[in-house]
Protein backbone atom coordinates (compact mmCIF):
# COMPACT_ATOMS: atom_id res chain seq x y z
CA UNK A 1 0.00 0.00 0.00
CA UNK A 2 2.65 2.61 0.38
CA UNK A 3 4.21 1.75 -2.67
CA UNK A 4 0.75 1.84 -4.21
CA UNK A 5 0.29 5.45 -2.75
CA UNK A 6 3.66 6.63 -3.59
CA UNK A 7 3.39 5.84 -7.42
CA UNK A 8 0.01 7.73 -7.34
CA UNK A 9 1.03 10.78 -4.98
CA UNK A 10 4.21 11.00 -8.06
CA UNK A 11 2.43 10.28 -10.79
CA UNK A 12 -1.22 11.92 -10.78
CA UNK A 13 -3.97 12.17 -13.21
CA UNK A 14 -4.14 8.23 -13.31
CA UNK A 15 -6.33 5.86 -12.84
CA UNK A 16 -4.80 5.35 -9.29
CA UNK A 17 -6.19 8.65 -8.01
CA UNK A 18 -9.63 7.02 -7.37
CA UNK A 19 -8.37 5.05 -4.58
CA UNK A 20 -8.33 8.17 -2.42
CA UNK A 21 -11.91 8.21 -1.92
CA UNK A 22 -11.33 5.47 0.98
CA UNK A 23 -9.16 8.21 2.18
CA UNK A 24 -10.10 11.91 0.90
CA UNK A 25 -8.67 13.34 4.11
CA UNK A 26 -5.38 11.85 3.57
CA UNK A 27 -5.22 13.06 0.41
CA UNK A 28 -5.76 16.48 0.95
CA UNK A 29 -2.87 16.61 3.40
CA UNK A 30 -0.65 14.73 0.94
CA UNK A 31 -1.33 15.70 -2.26
CA UNK A 32 0.20 19.32 -2.26
CA UNK A 33 3.59 17.68 -1.65
CA UNK A 34 3.37 15.07 -4.80
CA UNK A 35 7.02 13.61 -5.20
CA UNK A 36 8.43 15.04 -1.96
CA UNK A 37 6.13 12.38 -0.60
CA UNK A 38 5.76 9.83 -2.85
CA UNK A 39 9.37 9.03 -2.77
CA UNK A 40 9.31 8.17 0.82
CA UNK A 41 6.10 6.00 0.09
CA UNK A 42 7.99 4.35 -2.18
CA UNK A 43 11.70 3.80 -0.19
CA UNK A 44 8.99 2.60 2.52
CA UNK A 45 7.64 -0.09 0.37
CA UNK A 46 11.00 -0.97 -0.78
CA UNK A 47 11.86 -1.30 2.77
CA UNK A 48 9.09 -3.38 3.73
CA UNK A 49 9.71 -5.86 0.58
CA UNK A 50 13.45 -6.44 2.66
CA UNK A 51 12.35 -6.93 5.72
CA UNK A 52 9.76 -9.64 4.30
CA UNK A 53 12.47 -11.45 2.80
CA UNK A 54 14.54 -11.30 6.05
CA UNK A 55 11.72 -12.55 8.20
CA UNK A 56 10.52 -14.75 5.27
CA UNK A 57 14.14 -16.24 5.35
CA UNK A 58 14.27 -16.71 9.15
CA UNK A 59 17.15 -13.77 8.95
CA UNK A 60 18.08 -12.20 12.58
CA UNK A 61 18.10 -8.84 10.15
CA UNK A 62 14.48 -9.49 9.04
CA UNK A 63 13.52 -9.94 12.93
CA UNK A 64 15.57 -6.78 14.30
CA UNK A 65 13.89 -4.99 10.50
CA UNK A 66 10.67 -5.88 11.63
CA UNK A 67 10.61 -5.14 15.41
CA UNK A 68 12.32 -1.34 14.14
CA UNK A 69 9.38 -0.75 11.73
CA UNK A 70 6.65 -2.23 14.42
CA UNK A 71 8.39 -0.14 17.22
CA UNK A 72 8.22 2.72 15.06
CA UNK A 73 4.41 2.29 14.50
CA UNK A 74 3.97 1.72 18.43
CA UNK A 75 5.64 5.75 18.49
CA UNK A 76 3.58 6.99 15.75
CA UNK A 77 0.58 5.63 16.96
CA UNK A 78 1.67 7.64 20.51
CA UNK A 79 1.91 10.55 19.24
CA UNK A 80 -1.34 10.33 17.05
CA UNK A 81 -3.11 9.88 20.42
CA UNK A 82 -1.91 12.74 21.82
CA UNK A 83 -1.82 14.86 18.92
CA UNK A 84 -4.35 14.47 16.73
CA UNK A 85 -6.89 11.22 17.53
CA UNK A 86 -7.58 9.56 20.34
CA UNK A 87 -9.29 7.42 19.47
CA UNK A 88 -7.71 5.74 16.35
CA UNK A 89 -4.50 6.48 18.19
CA UNK A 90 -5.11 4.70 20.94
CA UNK A 91 -6.83 1.65 18.86
CA UNK A 92 -3.59 1.67 17.02
CA UNK A 93 -1.56 2.13 19.84
CA UNK A 94 -2.97 -1.08 21.27
CA UNK A 95 -2.85 -3.26 18.14
CA UNK A 96 0.93 -2.32 17.13
CA UNK A 97 1.81 -2.89 20.59
CA UNK A 98 0.58 -6.04 21.04
CA UNK A 99 2.11 -6.99 18.21
CA UNK A 100 5.81 -5.53 19.22
CA UNK A 101 5.05 -7.46 22.47
CA UNK A 102 4.64 -11.02 20.43
CA UNK A 103 7.71 -10.22 18.54
CA UNK A 104 9.78 -9.58 21.43
CA UNK A 105 8.96 -13.04 22.93
CA UNK A 106 11.92 -15.55 23.61
CA UNK A 107 10.06 -18.26 21.35
CA UNK A 108 9.81 -16.00 18.17
CA UNK A 109 13.26 -14.30 18.65
CA UNK A 110 14.74 -17.73 18.84
CA UNK A 111 13.67 -18.70 15.72
CA UNK A 112 15.97 -15.79 14.23
CA UNK A 113 18.76 -16.47 16.61
CA UNK A 114 20.78 -18.87 13.75
CA UNK A 115 20.44 -16.51 11.28
CA UNK A 116 20.28 -19.95 9.17
CA UNK A 117 17.43 -20.38 6.51
CA UNK A 118 15.22 -23.02 7.98
CA UNK A 119 15.50 -26.66 6.04
CA UNK A 120 13.08 -29.18 4.89
CA UNK A 121 13.49 -32.48 6.15
CA UNK A 122 12.02 -35.09 4.01
CA UNK A 123 11.59 -38.81 4.27
CA UNK A 124 12.27 -41.23 1.10
CA UNK A 125 9.28 -43.47 1.04
CA UNK A 126 11.27 -46.03 -1.16
CA UNK A 127 15.12 -45.81 1.01
CA UNK A 128 13.47 -44.45 4.59
CA UNK A 129 16.67 -42.05 4.65
CA UNK A 130 16.02 -38.50 5.70
CA UNK A 131 16.79 -36.28 2.96
CA UNK A 132 17.56 -32.23 3.96
CA UNK A 133 16.50 -29.74 1.79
Amino acid sequence: MASLAGVALIWRGTILDRMWAINAPAYRQLAPFGKTVGIPFLLLGATLVVAATGWFGHRLWGWRLAVAIIATEVLGNIVNAFMEDAVRGGVGFVISGALLVYLLRPEVRGVFASGDAPSLHLKNSGTGKVVRF
